[in-house]
Order: structure tokens, then C-alpha cells, then sequence
């Protein structure tokens, strides 16, 4: 019997070209010089294409933020101490953090889901518990985890994604919280795309050069002590990734297979869709770059992947503030589909 792993791969198609077409077509009809907004008209016709839905609506939107704790951090990786991710979840559940005030802005829910924090935290109204384990083991000293668990960590965003389907979501976005979690980010991005890791690696939290060299030297070691693989997501993921990581690559992969866009944040983020993509090449056309981080792992991730990301406003933060501040230009492309009046709506020449 197939696994939920293997059914949602299977599950996701590629696009419909009729559907892109017909997006354009009527994009063009619109009162403006074809193509002249840009970006946005992109963005409505992914949106067409992705869900299907002619004319296009933005229902309920919604950041999944996964929590999870890294061994690595023993390592002394980090400008802050592991006890932050736990005190930091608390934060997101009493509505106190950016990804809450940014959310409230953009009408979107925030769900935060513990897939590993190390600390037991209090059931809070808001928590969802998931844990697969109470975070990484060192991915310096051995494995993160075992593949069995790596598998877990996707299946678990790949339900958060069913759930938010059956909600009515129409547009989500990944959110992330771990202290130390740019390090195997920053280990699976230099695998996959080959780079160096000094090339890929930044100054997380705010880490001194000196730190940043050590960190530099603690993701070579890993990536030598667990030599995996690109063309095995799923070991590189238990090797040197995060339970966050697999949250997030499950979700990408999961709104993909109910047609969901998904908004992709910074540099945690982006391993999980570089874990995506590589077991499943297909989901690339449903995910959308939301920002382009001040971590330069994530920058090349992104031109790895193909996709330009819709901001550059030197974030770093994660917890999913990028992909959300990006839910307005979402919903600015889908105004302009459905609210703009044709050439002939509205009696204006075209162009001759």
C-alpha cells in the first residue's frame, strides 16, 4: 500500500496550458498596454492556472508555522540559545510576535505547529502538536534523524496542507521557528545546487565573521561525516535537514496536490522547497518566491530554482513575514483580473 508520501507525489500534475492562456487572454483584454503591470499579471495567471478558478478568488489565507528544534545548535552556531524556540512559540500563540502583526494585516490565520521543539510547551489554544521528536540530533557528530522520521516531518505538512484545503483555504504561506535552523538550511541548499558552502552560508541571527566561519565549518563537516546525496531528498533531509524543513517541503508538496498556491518565505523555507522540488520536480510551478532574503543560500536557491522572488525588502526574520507581506500582491494581481473593465466594457480604443 502506498504511503501519504507517495500518493501526494503522484497526486501532483502539471499545469494546464489552456488555463495559462486563457488567463492571458483575458489579461490582455484589460484597459492597459498588454503586459504593462507586470509582475502582477504573472501572478494572476499563476493563480488561474494553480487553482483552476475562472474568474479567480482569494477565499480565507493562512502561514503555517513550524516550530522544531536543531542539535546543532550545541555547536554554537547561533547568536541565541535554544530555549528561544519554545519561548518564541508562545510568543506567536499569544499574538505577539511579527508573523502575528503582519497576519493581522494581511486578514491571514496563523497556525503553529510543534513538529520538534525540545521543550514541552504548554496546550495553548492556538497549538497544534505534531511532534515527530523533540528536535534534531547533531548533524556535525551523525544523522539529524532517521529517514522513518524525515518521512514523518513531510507527511505532517502534507496533512497541515489537506486540513487547510478542507478549510477553504485558497492561498497559504510557510512560516518557521527553530534557533539554529539556518545551518542545515544553509547544508541542504549547498548540496543541492552544488555551490560551496562558504558561498551559501550567512550570519543567521546576527553571528560575528568569526562565528559565521565555525558555522561554515561545522555544515562541511556534517555534509562529510553524512555524505548524502541530491538525488535522495528524502536521506539528505534525514541527514542533514530539520523536522521545520520536512514540515514545510510536506506543505509545499501537499498544496500543490489540492492546487493550493503556496508562498514560500525566506531561507528555512527555501530548503524545504529545494527538498520538494528534488521529489518532485512538478511542484516548482506551485510555489511562489515570496521575498528574496538578506541570506545569500536563499538568493541562490531561488535562481536554482528558476523563480524571482516578488520582494526584496532585506528581511531575515522567517517566521513566514515575507510569504505574507506577499499575500497583498496577491490579492493586488486578483483585483486587477476581476475589477478592471475591458476595451470594450468600457469603450476604449485598442491599440492599432
Amino acid at each position: 500500500m502506498p504511503t501519504l508520501l507517495e500518493t501526494t507525489l503522484t497526486q501532483i500534475q502539471p499545469l494546464d496550458p489552456q488555463l495559462t492562456a486563457q488567463a492571458q487572454q483575458h489579461l490582455d483584454r484589460l484597459t492597459k498596454p498588454p503586459g504593462s503591470l507586470g509582475r502582477l499579471e504573472e501572478l494572476a495567471q499563476r493563480y488561474v492556472a494553480i487553482t483552476g478558478m475562472v474568474p479567480p478568488r482569494l477565499e480565507r489565507k493562512a502561514v503555517i508555522v513550524f516550530a522544531a528544534d536543531h542539535g546543532v545548535a550545541a555547536e554554537g552556531v547561533s547568536a541565541y540559545p535554544q530555549e528561544v524556540t519554545a519561548q518564541m512559540v508562545q510568543n506567536f500563540l499569544h499574538g505577539g510576535a511579527a508573523i502575528n502583526a503582519l497576519a493581522r494585516h494581511a486578514d491571514a490565520e496563523v497556525r503553529v505547529v510543534d513538529i520538534g521543539v525540545a521543550a514541552a510547551i504548554p496546550a495553548l489554544p492556538g497549538l497544534l502538536i505534531r511532534k515527530v521528536r523533540p528536535g534534531t540530533a547533531n548533524m556535525a557528530r551523525g544523522p539529524a534523524m532517521s529517514r522513518e522520521e524525515a518521512q514523518q516531518c513531510l507527511e505532517v505538512g502534507i496533512t497541515m496542507a489537506t486540513q487547510c484545503a478542507s478549510d477553504g483555504m485558497s492561498l497559504v504561506a510557510t512560516g518557521d521557528m527553530g534557533i539554529a535552523n539556518t545551518t542545515p538550511s544553509s547544508a541542504l541548499v549547498a548540496l543541492f545546487t552544488g555551490m560551496p558552502v562558504a558561498q551559501v552560508t550567512g550570519y543567521g541571527t546576527g553571528i560575528d565573521d568569526a562565528t559565521r566561519q565555525h558555522k561554515v565549518a561545522v555544515i562541511e563537516r556534517a555534509l562529510q561525516v553524512n555524505t548524502p546525496r541530491p538525488d535522495d531528498p528524502l536521506g539528505a533531509l534525514a541527514a542533514i535537514g530539520g523536522l521545520e524543513i520536512g514540515g514545510i517541503a510536506g506543505l509545499i508538496l501537499g498544496c500543490a496536490s489540492h492546487r493550493i498556491p503556496v508562498l514560500v518565505d525566506g531561507l528555512i523555507a527555501t530548503a524545504g522547497a529545494l527538498v520538494a522540488a528534488a521529489l518532485q520536480p512538478l511542484v516548482k510551478d506551485y510555489m511562489i518566491a515570496a521575498h528574496a532574503s538578506v541570506e545569500v543560500g536563499q538568493q541562490m536557491a531561488w535562481r536554482f530554482l528558476g523563480q524571482t522572488p516578488l520582494l526584496d525588502l532585506h528581511l531575515r526574520l522567517g517566521e513566514g513575514t515575507g510569504a505574507v507581506l506577499a499575500m497583498h500582491l496577491v490579492e493586488a494581481a486578483l483585483r486587477i483580473y476581476n475589477d478592471m473593465a475591458t476595451f470594450d466594457e468600457a469603450g476604449v480604443s485598442e491599440k492599432q
